[in-house]
């Protein structure tokens, strides 16, 4: 057969790549966001020009020590505290007061007015935001069947268990069809059994509904089982020390050698004196991949 020469020089000139679909714009964008706090010796720094981007959809994960900022970031999302530098926005418009856009589930459950029933409570915030009655009662009553506790609508807080007073909360919080779910440690005060299994529903409960989660937590292993994207914040004043892809791991790979790795090399980045110098990538070990490192 006969070979051209321009057929021999398509033959050895590679194919261009083909192009990759542009990134959806974040659901909310932090930008180089430092937040100070006033304390008897004056001001203190409790974050230092943190960034990150959650994408609808996303399960996003603060993660770092006692101290580190995570919670404040959360408070700041929600509203409750401006920073002393950089910005906050929420579908690009810059984030300036609490608003139903951004529902707060906190760790004390103690939140739920002993005086109202399940139902009732559920239903409190959205007749508070205009909601009709009919609409409030439909839209708890869905809720509460999601968390499981269609049954308990017309109990009362002091009669629920931990567990039980936490999906109450969630079931409250998604109620009011925010765009993205800010979560406090919500687990944090539940034994160690109940919050293995707070940490499935709310898995399943995602799989299901598919809402957006930012997500606080201490607990490097939460992080990888509540998380499909976890950004690690140093000791105080909480930096980022990297952003990690965890969208592989759940509680179902929780005793992998894969995880517990995993869990080892978050423990490097977040206390290990050496930082790399460049985002990691995939590893042979099933490690995580590290897409953003910041000294």
């Amino acid at each position: 057969m006969n070979i051209f020469p321009f057929q021999a020089a398509l033959a050895a000139s590679p194919l261009p790549a083909p192009l990759s679909a542009p990134l959806p714009a974040p659901l909310l964008r932090a930008q180089d966001v430092s937040i100070d706090y006033a304390s008897g010796a004056g001001s203190v720094r409790a974050t230092h020009q943190v960034s990150f981007d959650v994408y609808e959809g996303d399960r996003f994960v603060l993660l770092g020590p006692s101290g580190c900022g995570k919670s404040t970031l959360l408070k700041a999302v929600g509203g409750f505290v401006q920073p002393t530098s950089g910005g906050l926005l929420l579908r690009g418009r810059r984030i300036v007061k609490p608003g139903p856009d951004r529902i707060v589930v906190f760790q004390e459950f103690d939140q739920l007015p002993p005086w109202k029933t399940v139902r009732q409570n559920v239903m409190f915030p959205l007749l508070a935001g205009g909601v009709k009655k009919k609409e409030a009662q439909a839209r708890a009553l869905h809720w509460l069947d999601k968390v499981g506790l269609a049954r308990f609508a017309d109990a009362y807080p002091h009669t629920l268990s931990g567990g039980m007073k936490a999906r109450v909360a969630i079931a409250r919080a998604l109620a009011m069809q925010p765009d993205i779910l800010l979560m406090d440690e919500p687990f944090a005060a539940l034994d160690a059994l109940t919050r293995r299994r707070m940490q499935e529903e709310l898995q399943a409960l995602w799989e299901e509904v598919g809402f957006t989660m930012l997500f606080v937590t201490h607990s490097i292993e939460e992080a990888l089982v509540v998380g499909n994207r976890i950004l690690l914040l140093s000791p105080h004043p909480g930096r980022v020390r990297a952003e990690i892809d965890s969208h592989r791991f759940g509680l179902a790979s929780s005793g992998s050698e894969a995880f517990q790795a995993a869990a080892q090399r978050i423990h490097r980045l977040l206390f290990g004196d050496a930082q790399p110098a460049a985002p990691d990538r995939e590893s042979a070990a099933g490690e995580p991949a590290a897409v953003a490192v910041q000294a």
